[in-house]
């Protein structure tokens, strides 16, 4: 039998869509390092599971270590320790260090995780990314700020999911942003060049170091367009055409980069820009399954089961090279203001237009609390085999329904 070692703080929709298809892979144990208490676990899955601890900080390596040495006395050698979020990578990285586990090491985790260490190694390469900056005082930001002009972009080094990303766009807006922050070589912030452009995806499968398999997505608008007005409803597309001259130019550079970043065997999320010039530029690269419902988008388009190929990638290493047969996306609906949804306007024409082409949703309820995240109050998932017929129906939707908050 095959030991795995699954590491999840706590549990959700998306834990459980990993998690059963991890059970049912013949030969293979899981165990659980978790925040959650065992009972938590619905009966059917702790029936399969061969074991479990719970720790009080899953982002702790020194409590993860801990837990493994106590399931391998248990369960016997770890045969891989894996978890599909991004703040894990480094801490599982430290872990199979330590405990000689086959997998990503702490220093490959840290050139996807960590942005500025990332960005010195593909531009190193010569691939292109936006000029940056991980600044520890104000000089070096005035100095950047000649350097590359306005916009400037400032993210944390190691962030994820455009969480706690914003836009500059003058010098009173720098001036105020540097007034209060506390700038340090203990705690510096990762400034970036603007670049201006189409956003994409590009979801990639390495198997032994080679990219294997490849989809790709767009943001419609960007990241930060829509974290800049948190009213706006927007979209992911899926298009079911992969061959105009730019998916050929990013699918090399991604090769290149992931060989760069020292990719072994897993799935990568790589955000890009299609510039107005016809030229790419890498934003980032995230060594981990994406979220904005791009599992889902994927699984739609190339009709097969993505969280559970994902599961077989990083414990069998076998993908099963699933051919797209359609073009699906996501619309994300968000009210303006925040409180409780009041009322949710549109359903009705929303749903005699394009109601054939749901797949799935999950529609805002009146008395919820409006959400944190930027993917808003809920979604609409949508499929067909034409690119456009998919295109036309997300606008419909974000322009059909609507999400009131209460006063």
């Amino acid at each position: 039998m095959k030991h795995v070692v699954f590491v999840v703080p706590y549990l959700g929709q998306t834990t459980f869509r990993f998690f059963k298809p991890m059970l049912e892979i013949p030969d293979v144990g899981v165990s659980v390092v978790t925040h959650e208490p065992v009972e938590r676990f619905p009966q059917e899955y702790r029936d399969k599971m061969v074991g479990h601890y719970r720790v009080n900080n899953t982002l702790d390596a020194g409590q993860v270590v801990v837990a493994c040495r106590f399931l391998m006395q248990q369960n016997g050698p770890i045969h891989r320790l894996i978890g599909f979020l991004e703040d894990l990578q480094i801490t599982l990285g430290t872990v199979r260090d330590h405990l000689g586990i086959y997998g990503m090491s702490e220093a490959v985790a840290r050139n996807f995780r960590e942005k500025a260490r990332m960005k010195d190694i593909l531009r190193s390469n010569g691939l292109p990314c936006a000029r940056h900056l991980l600044a520890t005082n104000t000089e070096q930001v005035r100095q950047f700020r000649q350097q590359v002009g306005f916009p400037i972009v400032i993210k944390p080094p190691a962030g994820a999911g455009a969480r706690n990303t914003f836009q500059i766009n003058d010098d009173q807006q720098l001036n105020d942003y540097l007034s209060v922050a506390k700038l340090s070589p203990e705690d510096p912030t990762l400034f970036e060049e603007f670049i201006k452009g189409q956003e994409y995806s590009f979801e990639g499968v390495s198997i032994d170091g080679k990219l294997v398999w490849f989809s790709s997505t767009r943001y419609y608008p960007t990241p930060l367009e829509v974290l800049k007005n948190p009213w706006i409803q927007w979209c992911v597309l899926l298009p079911r055409e992969l061959d105009a001259p730019h998916y050929q130019q990013i699918t090399e550079a991604n090769k290149h980069a992931l060989k760069a970043l020292g990719m072994q065997t897993g799935l990568t999320h790589m955000e890009w820009f299609l510039r107005d010039d016809g030229s790419i530029a890498i934003s980032e690269v995230a060594a981990r399954p994406p979220g904005a419902q791009i599992m889902t988008l994927t699984a739609l388009g190339y009709d097969f089961d993505f969280h559970k190929a994902w599961v077989e990638l990083m414990i069998l290493g076998t993908f099963p090279f699933p051919q797209q047969k359609y073009a699906a996306g996501a619309a994300f609906l968000r009210g303006m203001g925040k409180g409780r949804v009041k009322a949710v306007h549109g359903i009705e024409q929303a749903q005699r237009e394009v109601g054939s082409l749901v797949i799935e949703a999950k529609l805002p309820q009146v008395g919820q609390h409006s959400s944190t995240s930027y993917e808003g109050e809920g979604y609409v998932v949508v499929r067909h085999t034409d690119t456009e017929v998919v295109k036309e129906a997300l606008q419909r939707l974000i322009n059909t329904i609507r999400v009131e908050f209460e006063d």
